[in-house]
């Protein structure tokens, strides 16, 4: 397992900060180097607050001290991955734009991937596996994350669905059982018409797992299990739109563990998927 690294666990706790958390957090995001060469005494002068706030932020986000957190962001900055961003320029040709989207996504993929947590992960595969019937759900962007999962569980053999329509949602949540999944995937975690959706989706009894990057959001609270994905902001991508590419590889993650574990069941449903689609071609 990759250690999950300081500026990840910044960005995936950033909703959960005080104003002064806030104020560590944007000075180590945006001067990384100059938190690497200075003291605690240092951070704490310049952002004009107290020690023990520098402090009590490095134990918040998993670090035993602020020289933890400091070896952690120093092997963070002089990694090359970890030093490009989407920064595009005029002067930047297509192929040039190209490369810096492809390697925005590396970052993306990567960041996820460090903070990927075993026991979370293994409760969602584990719960999908026994699952009579998964439910994907999501709004907007995420709503295409949730068809593009209904377009590859579909294969399993576990029967499954997707609902873009925000009352289909309501209904079809309203019918889940004990022995089903519900699976919300949303970037904030904070979307209005999703959370009610869970809402009814809880009161059936049905297994909840959420997909989002906001540790602190109330779909985050109220799931059973919540898996987390990493983004940046750029320029020219919102955040949201960066994270996609997490949440796409997370569910291709757990298609393939479901997959595994099915074994024989699920090369059978893959073999049916396989042979209508070559019929309908003739």
């Amino acid at each position: 397992m990759v250690q999950e690294r300081c500026m990840s666990r910044i960005r995936l706790a950033y909703q959960g900060f005080s104003e002064k958390e806030r104020k560590v957090a944007d000075y180590i995001l945006e001067n990384p180097q100059e938190m690497i060469n200075s003291s605690i005494n240092e951070v704490a002068e310049i952002l004009n607050v107290a020690e023990a706030t520098v402090f009590r932020f490095c134990k918040k986000i998993g670090f035993k001290g602020f020289q933890a957190l400091k070896i952690a962001l120093a092997s963070e900055v002089v990694s090359p991955i970890n030093d490009i961003h989407e920064a595009i320029s005029e002067e930047d040709n297509e192929i040039e734009v190209a490369e810096k989207v492809f390697l925005s996504n590396i970052q993306t993929l990567e960041g996820t991937q460090q903070i990927l947590q075993n026991t979370s992960f293994s409760k969602a595969v584990a719960s999908l596996y026994k699952a009579k019937k998964i439910e994907f759900y999501g709004n907007g962007g995420s709503g295409v994350i949730a068809l593009d999962a209904y377009h590859k569980f579909v294969r399993s053999g576990i029967p499954c669905a997707a609902y873009y329509d925000s009352h289909f949602q309501l209904m079809a949540a309203s019918q889940l059982t004990k022995e089903d999944v519900a699976v919300f995937i949303s970037h904030s975690g904070n979307n209005r018409d999703l959370l009610e959706v869970l809402s009814i989706a809880k009161e059936t009894g049905c297994k909840t797992l959420g997909i989002t990057s906001f540790k602190k959001s109330l779909l985050s609270q109220n799931v059973d299990i919540v898996l987390y994905t990493i983004s940046q902001e750029t320029e020219y991508r919102s955040e949201a739109l960066a994270s996609r590419i997490a949440q796409l590889s997370l569910i291709d993650a757990l298609f393939v563990n479901i997959m595994k574990e099915r074994k024989d069941e699920g090369v059978n449903a893959l073999q049916k998927i396989r042979r209508a689609i070559s019929l309908k071609k003739l």
